[in-house]
């Protein structure tokens, strides 16, 4: 059964790169002054092979001692100095693996851009993560055209007025204008648009009432990106797919569904 020795000690220990187990281990070691693996074991609570293990890699890693006593093999913590010698060390690993980095990354990069098949998919969560999807539409300055079916009635009451203002502002900054599909019954809309009508551009067409209901809004954006929101209580979600083939066949959906209308 593990036993409480220093808490404290096993803490902060792990939080200068030692794991749980190697954490407990040296504390141990250190506090005991040495031990058999079989004692370190039953002190600690830790499984004898995980013990075994544990001691090798604190071993290559300069921090405890390996040597035979009674025909076994002991094991003393070395002396806390090495700690900092190991963190220097570890230091200078991670200085020269950024540095190895430096030199593979335009390679790296040149790759991930040239996979043009592997679509860029984003989850959100919440009121916030779906305010967060709203401030992708308009995070970019180049001017397009924004098409959308969308039904935002049960979101714009969560929503204060200085995040509407503000969104349909920077919508109107970058000339982005605005086609979109919608319930019969979202005259509110129109509403929010109407301060901004000129240049936002706004054209809407209605589904015929009662028809095709839906608590949803899918937007088409900057050209290559699709959001899909779930406005059904009490759980938002949505998602933010940034891929070009992805956004031209719903592009394709939207303009013959348009045209019917």
């Amino acid at each position: 059964m593990k036993k409480e020795f220093n808490s404290a000690l096993t803490s902060k220990l792990h939080k200068v790169g030692l794991s749980d187990k190697e954490a407990i281990t040296y504390a141990y070691l250190l506090e005991s002054g040495g031990a058999f693996p079989s004692t370190v074991a039953h002190e600690t609570g830790l499984n004898r092979t995980t013990v075994y293990k544990v001691l090798t890699t604190l071993s290559v890693k300069g921090l405890v001692t390996e040597y035979e006593k009674r025909k076994k093999f002991f094991y003393q913590a070395e002396n806390p100095q090495y700690l900092e010698k190991y963190a220097d060390m570890q230091v200078s690993l991670a200085k020269e693996a950024k540095e190895k980095l430096g030199i593979i990354m335009p390679l790296l990069d040149g790759i991930y851009k040239s996979s043009s098949n592997k679509p860029v998919i984003r989850f959100f969560n919440g009121k916030e993560g779906i305010l967060t999807i709203y401030e992708d539409h308009v995070s970019g300055e180049s001017k397009y055209e924004m098409l959308a079916f969308s039904n935002t009635a049960d979101l714009l009451p969560l929503v204060d007025g200085e995040f509407k203002q503000n969104y349909l502002k920077r919508k109107a900054q970058a000339g982005i204008t605005t086609r979109a599909i919608v319930p019969f019954d979202s005259r509110t809309i129109e509403d929010e648009y109407s301060a901004f009508e000129k240049r936002l551009h706004l054209e809407m067409k209605h589904l015929a009432e009662g028809e095709f209901p839906f608590k949803a809004d899918l937007t088409l954006y900057a050209k290559n990106k699709v959001s899909i929101i779930n406005f059904n209580e009490p759980h938002f979600v949505g998602i933010i797919i940034e891929d070009e083939t992805i956004y031209n066949m719903i592009k394709l959906f939207f303009e013959l569904v348009w045209k019917e209308l």
